[in-house]
């Protein structure tokens, strides 16, 4: 798996700040208003410029990390 910074970008001048995905100017959240509403094949038909290795690793990222937070959460 990839890390954070291998597939998401955070520049001043990329989307005004906005978290991208690297090599493109697709907001992560875009792609969890798509999860939300639709598929991630949409999204990919939508936004040719993320790769599905992409979006599958920014999504296992988010949900390790979720589930951190969740165990954090119940412990202390």
């Amino acid at each position: 798996m990839k890390n954070l910074r291998e597939l998401v970008v955070i520049d001043k001048n990329i989307a005004a700040g906005t978290p991208v995905f690297k090599g493109t100017r697709v907001a992560i959240k875009t792609l969890f208003d798509y999860l939300e509403e639709s598929s991630l094949e949409d999204f990919l038909e939508g936004f040719p410029t993320v790769s599905k290795k992409q979006a599958e690793a920014v999504i296992e990222l988010a949900a390790k990390r979720l589930l951190a937070d969740i165990h954090h959460e119940i412990i202390t």
